[in-house]
Parts: C-alpha cells; sequence; structure tokens
C-alpha cells in the first residue's frame, strides 16, 4: 500500500530507502551514496534515481555527489516506517519465535501495508504484556478482555496487583511529563486516544522502547526527549500519556 505524502505518492521502495538514511543517520552526520548503496546492497548508479523523486517529494535534502539528509517530514515518514519495523520485528521474534533472519524479511515486506489499526493492536498486545508479566496459559484471551489495554472492558475479575499508575512488577511508574532532566526509563504504555496515540507510535515511542527526557521548556511545553539516539519534542498532553518504567 503506497503512502501519500503532501508532494505525492510514497511507494514502499521508497520508504526503504528513507528507513536506510535514517538508520544511518543514528549513526552519522550524514549518509552517502555509496553509504546507502551498501546498507541496500544495491549499486550506487541505482540510488540516485530514488533520492531524486525523494527530494521531489521534499523528503530528502540531496544534491547529486553530495551528501543526503533527511527533511523534517522525511524524517517523520521515515520514522513512522522504522517503528513499524521494529514492532514486526519484535512481535515475530518474541511472540511467533520466529528466527531474525526470517523475521527481518518478513518485516521488510509487511511494514508498507501495515494499517494504523494494525499497529495500534499489536501494541497493545505488547503494553499487556507490560501490565500482566505473569500471564497464565490462556492469556491471550485475558488480554483481549483486559481493561488496562482495551477500553470499554469490564475490570479483569482476576487478582492483579497492577492498576493504572503501577505497570511493571519492580521500579517505579510514572509519565514522561512528571520526568526529571536526566531520567530514563522504559514505555510501558501509550495512555492516548485517536490521533494523538498514533502520532507517538509513529514516532516509534512503543512498550519497551527505552526514553530520556532531556530538557523542558520554562513554560512547561515543549519537552524534549531522547528516542534511538535522536531528540523528539512532545506536547504536554502527549508527555502526560506516555507511561514510563523508571528501574
Amino acid at each position: 500500500m503506497a503512502a501519500q505524502t503532501a508532494q505525492g505518492t510514497l511507494t514502499g521502495a521508497l520508504e526503504d530507502y528513507l528507513e536506510t538514511i535514517f538508520q544511518l543517520l543514528q549513526r552519522q552526520p550524514f549518509a552517502r551514496v555509496r553509504d546507502i548503496a551498501n546498507a541496500r546492497s544495491v549499486k550506487a548508479g541505482s540510488v540516485s534515481p530514488a533520492l531524486k523523486r525523494l527530494a521531489d517529494l521534499g523528503l530528502v535534502k540531496y544534491v547529486q555527489r553530495e551528501y543526503v539528509t533527511l527533511t523534517d517530514e522525511g524524517e517523520r515518514e521515515a520514522r513512522r516506517v522504522y517503528a513499524r519495523h521494529q514492532l514486526l520485528i519484535r512481535f515475530f521474534t518474541q511472540v511467533l519465535q520466529m528466527s531474525p533472519e526470517a523475521a527481518e524479511r518478513d518485516a521488510c515486506r509487511i511494514e508498507h501495508s501495515m494499517s494504523d489499526e494494525a499497529m495500534d493492536r499489536m501494541v497493545r498486545f505488547f503494553e499487556y504484556l507490560s501490565a500482566c508479566p505473569n500471564s497464565p496459559p490462556d492469556f491471550l484471551e485475558r488480554f483481549h478482555g483486559c481493561s488496562i489495554v482495551h477500553e470499554g472492558s469490564v475490570p479483569c475479575p482476576h487478582h492483579c496487583e497492577h492498576d493504572q499508575s503501577m505497570r511493571r512488577v519492580g521500579g517505579t511508574s510514572m509519565s514522561v511529563y512528571d520526568m526529571k532532566p536526566g531520567d530514563s526509563g522504559c514505555v510501558t504504555q501509550v495512555n492516548a486516544h485517536g490521533a494523538v496515540r498514533q502520532r507517538l507510535l509513529d514516532m516509534g515511542i512503543l512498550p519497551d522502547v527505552r526514553v530520556e527526557l532531556e530538557r523542558v521548556a520554562p513554560t512547561g511545553e515543549p519537552l524534549w526527549i531522547k528516542l534511538d539516539g535522536t531528540q523528539l519534542a512532545l506536547r504536554r498532553q502527549e508527555a502526560q500519556a506516555v507511561l514510563i518504567n523508571r528501574s
């Protein structure tokens, strides 16, 4: 399924290039054509047309034979694809017990057509695992009825020590908004709905991902967090929705 940007259609192949550039930029200040070609195991001559198309779409800054960087919109799109990729890898390896090679192969195929609904429901599954670490053999049935991660569900009839403020045995649970600069922890739940929740998921704020609060504006928003080696800005409402476990 081709994604739509403000400038036009973003195909799965172009999303792969964006994701590669994003991963390279996590390790270095810029990407070169040969870096991209090596990472994708393709010839350098096939990279330039893709970069030109991405530049036309307003997603990369690229001049022939010069360095490549992402625009703000390009980073958002790349992070959206990367978040889906990481989520699929985790589901395939941890839940389905697929080999890393098979998980990588299938994640690369599925990430481009994965809907927002599918991503949201998969995240809710991992939120459930965080909320109920001692899940019994019938945990899938309990997951479907868990009131912690599914709105409108009746309270769980089984004994559970985890409430809305404590998500994992050990450690201290809080929202990102309650953190102090320098604090870090692992995400346990994205307690938001609709567009706010989807924006956070697309940014890569997923269960068990480690985030660090870097600084807060004098007015209380935005808050800047560090995730995957890059800095992201969150509004107050978004920061309050991201629950983390400080261990």
